[in-house]
């Protein structure tokens, strides 16, 4: 549908696990999803949701946790993996995204959420987030002669040359350095583990189960649901399971396989974070507490490494980001604003918000996704329970109280307004939302009654 890009970047994924861009060519009737087509749909899940720019935050966590490393890693993983991959599971039960939440929330709201999300992860935050990520973590460590202004021309430039017409290009980045990446951060959670940096100090932050909640927000991939979902339920179709039944019973092992895979990665970079606790102190921020490690673990060489292929990983990120929300726009304006108009301004946007510094972003990026990720998170797990709710206005009940509540706590954590929300339960856990979610849930119930 409108992730034609998407797709692509799908095959690029596949291509990564066997090598073969036959197997994708093959008409879907003549296909039969096997074990092997499981994992490989697994590893390409896994592979989507694992962005660069994520590897940031898992080991900030653990310096900010020190000892309670492991409350901030279960926080976060429940927000950026289980959410998530449950979040893919539920929608494509549910027909895919753009169905599922129009269905449950309503056409107006569905469409006002699929489109906020769409935006932050393929315009306003994340693209340029995977610049800014790029220039701190490639460019900085090696040279200090090129600026944030000029290397985010060149950036953007590259992703405008390959996102306004499909080429190979895409396809053999995706497929060499995937496995290279993450190949190189499984060396370096070994390296961490077998060679301690130092001891796990005394947590550094008062809120590290908020923090874990909040890095799960910054990682973007429970309103990234959205547009995966569509992607994996094509591919699904694509490789021979055509109902929804099949598609179901196949979505639980693909979720399962990138859900697992997900977490011990997240929890080997939260530790080396934790070790690096009470040697680095406080003051890196995220991109350069991740160069710090990989120096101290594996010397200049590896920093470079990390560097170009962090590099490489961002670039496609940004690429198949700028296809997918150039196509959401063609299609929910007929046409008005062309895939390649929508490529135009996507890279005009892109360079403005890249040289605000990836801090900046990072910074500015919390209280929208405070407040976007809650209505996506309860329509997830209620979603979960489809069969058992068939209200609509229990979806919208639960969503419009968990963006309302979102709301007044974002206001009060960052204008001060709003101090009635620290009595709400959970609001130490960045749950404050929760309850006013359910009971927004049981008012809708009520009404559909009365």
């Amino acid at each position: 549908m409108f992730l034609k890009y998407g797709n692509s970047m799908w095959n690029a994924l596949h291509a990564i696990s066997d090598g073969s861009k036959e197997v994708i060519a093959i008409k879907a009737e003549e296909k039969v999803f096997t074990k092997s087509d499981i994992i490989v749909s697994g590893l390409a899940l896994f592979a989507m949701f694992f962005g660069a720019g994520n590897l940031i935050f898992p080991p900030y966590l653990g310096m900010q946790g020190g000892t309670l490393w492991k409350t901030g890693f279960l926080c976060f993983i429940l927000v950026e993996v289980i959410l998530s991959c449950a979040g893919i599971y539920a929608m494509v039960c549910a027909g895919g995204s753009i169905a599922a939440m129009r269905d449950s929330v309503g056409k107006v709201p569905g469409f006002l959420l699929n489109t906020a999300a769409i935006l932050c992860t393929g315009a306003f935050i994340a693209p340029p987030r995977t610049a800014a990520t790029t220039y701190e973590m490639t460019v900085v460590p090696i040279t200090d002669k090129i600026g944030l202004f000029p290397f985010s021309i060149i950036f953007f430039a590259i992703v405008f040359a390959l996102t306004i017409r499909q080429t190979q290009i895409v396809d053999i980045i995706g497929k060499f350095l995937t496995p290279v990446l993450i190949f190189g951060i499984i060396v370096l959670i070994l390296s961490g583990i077998w060679h301690p940096i130092g001891e796990i100090g005394p947590a550094i932050s008062n809120h590290i189960a908020r923090d874990g909640l909040v890095a799960g927000y910054q990682a973007m991939d429970i309103i990234s649901v959205a547009g995966f979902t569509i992607v994996v339920q094509d591919n699904l179709v694509k490789r021979g399971c055509h109902t929804k039944r099949e598609q179901s019973k196949t979505a639980v092992s693909v979720s399962l396989i990138a859900g697992i895979l997900l977490s011990l990665i997240y929890g080997g970079l939260t530790y080396l974070g934790a070790t690096a606790s009470s040697g680095f102190g406080s003051g890196l921020e995220e991109a350069g507490l991740i160069i710090a490690i990989t120096e101290c673990l594996m010397g200049k060489s590896g920093v470079v490494i990390l560097g170009v292929v962090v590099g490489f990983a961002c670039l496609t990120t940004a690429i198949g980001l700028f296809g997918a929300t150039a196509s959401y726009f063609e299609s929910i304006t007929n046409g008005k604003i062309s895939y390649k108009t929508g490529i135009t301004l996507l890279t005009m946007i892109g360079i403005f918000i890249c040289n605000f510094g990836l801090s900046t972003i990072i910074s500015a990026a919390v209280p929208i996704l405070s407040i976007i990720s809650p209505p996506f998170m309860t329509t997830v797990i209620l979603l979960l329970f489809r069969r058992r709710i068939q209200n609509k206005y229990i979806y919208k009940g639960a969503a419009l109280g968990a963006i309302i509540f979102s709301l007044f706590i974002t206001g009060y954590d960052y204008v001060g307004l709003f101090g009635f929300v620290k009595s709400l339960p959970f609001y130490d856990f960045g749950f404050g939302w929760l309850l006013p979610a359910v009971v927004g849930g049981m008012c809708g119930k009520y009404m559909k009654q009365r």
